[in-house]
């Protein structure tokens, strides 16, 4: 499996875990996994890290996405898809070291894929200017 299709991977449990609104995040990996038979041990690493450091860290990220929305946007109004991109890209680029064109270039085809028209300028946007904070 390629750092694509793991990604993808990541963004659909962490989309799920958006709806699902659980407390059990373990519970949910090991699910996930099993239904959609990831066995790859590379993968299985990523999604765990990326799932649970967002998790450690969800408090900063939507600060860091809050602080880059439009004034009268609040953070109920973005939709969980999105939002759901904005925190993988976020910590990838925070806390994994991936570099910011690679994170960002990855959210807009994620976007481009499972979001409306209008979210890859959307998650584009976000994160450029969260970018530029940095």
């Amino acid at each position: 499996m390629n750092r694509s299709a793991i990604r993808e991977n990541a963004f659909k449990l962490i989309y799920s875990l958006e709806i699902q609104n659980t407390d059990n995040i373990k519970e949910q990996i090991d699910l996930f996994f099993e239904s959609n038979e990831i066995k790859d041990e590379e993968a299985k690493k990523y999604i765990d890290n990326v799932v649970f450091g967002i998790e450690n860290n969800k408090e900063e990220i939507l600060k860091n996405i809050e602080q880059n929305l439009k004034e009268e946007w609040k953070l109920n109004r973005i939709s969980k898809m999105d939002l759901a991109i904005l925190k993988l890209a976020i910590y990838e680029i925070k806390y994994n070291d991936i570099p910011y064109k690679v994170a960002i270039n990855e959210a807009v085809e994620l976007a481009k894929k499972y979001g409306e028209d209008k979210s890859k300028n959307f998650v584009n946007g976000i994160l450029a200017s969260v970018v530029k904070d940095m």
